[in-house]
């Protein structure tokens, strides 16, 4: 009699999995990390793209570039993400997907009467060559300098974009665009740069040679501040990876980032 209940209870079991599609497969589970300019981007599609696809489970992480290539390489990651204008040697033995395109905007307090910066300008003022806003027909006040930290996407970028940076030792480091952002909303003083995506009304978008950072004047070349935006993986994407990525370059993807204040891929 109880061999004939246990074999009833099996049967049951077995019954319920294949009603229960929840019971068939567990939630495939992959963690991205990398770049804190793309992350909040990053968490947007996850979003979209684990509602559009039962059973995904996406965690967005931040670090900055360096830690996506190495969270990649190392397997702590299934995905890294890297906005950098030049990869470094150890990411050739990653997969490379451009993703996303984003301009670097050279940001100061609304109240500033300076609008428009060459890079020459630049150069002297995150060097420490030139301290004093009068010199570009601002007021006579000391410039504040805020920079991104070693490691971060954007602040490689711009210093290769640029060229021939060695920081001023005064500069003010933050870890992320937001307190970048939030450090010049609020020091009238301060100069600083942010991913295109994460300007608001509280700060001022300067002009770079004369050029804004608009998609237009990027995609015509005009605007000199530009990287592109890497996800990177160790072998070859299978299942949720390769799913998630195929969904970032959909149109349905590359729709949401140019919405967000990015720019596509490939230039439209």
């Amino acid at each position: 009699m109880k061999r004939l209940q246990s074999l009833l209870s099996i049967i049951l079991l077995l019954i319920a999995i294949a009603i229960n599609p929840a019971c068939k497969r567990q939630a495939e589970s992959i963690t991205v990390a990398g770049s804190t300019a793309f992350q909040p981007f990053a968490e947007k599609l996850a979003e979209q793209f684990m509602n559009a696809t039962p059973g995904a489970s996406i965690t967005v992480q931040g670090g900055g570039s360096s830690v996506g290539i190495q969270s990649a390489l190392s397997g702590a990651a299934q995905i890294g993400m890297a906005d950098l204008v030049e990869l470094p040697a150890d990411a050739k033995n990653l997969k490379q997907f451009l993703v996303a395109r984003d301009g670097i905007v050279l940001i100061a307090h609304p109240k500033n009467k300076v609008t428009n910066l060459s890079l020459s300008q630049l150069r002297d003022i995150f060097n420490g060559k030139i301290k004093n806003w009068k010199s570009f027909g601002g007021d006579d006040k000391p410039i504040t300098v805020v920079s991104r930290e070693a490691g971060s996407g954007t602040r490689s970028s711009f210093e290769v974009i640029v060229k021939d940076i060695t920081l001023i030792n005064e500069a003010i480091i933050q870890d992320s665009n937001g307190t970048v952002r939030e450090t010049i909303a609020n020091d009238a003083n301060a100069i600083g740069y942010i991913s295109h995506g994460l300007v608001n009304d509280k700060i001022k978008a300067l002009s770079i040679e004369g050029a804004t950072c608009t998609n237009n004047e990027i995609t015509s070349g005009k605007y000199p501040l530009v990287r592109p935006v890497f996800l990177l993986v160790k072998n070859e994407p299978t299942g949720t990876i390769k799913a998630f990525i195929d969904y970032i370059l959909s149109k349905k993807g590359q729709d949401t980032i140019s919405k967000s204040g990015l720019l596509p891929a490939v230039a439209k």
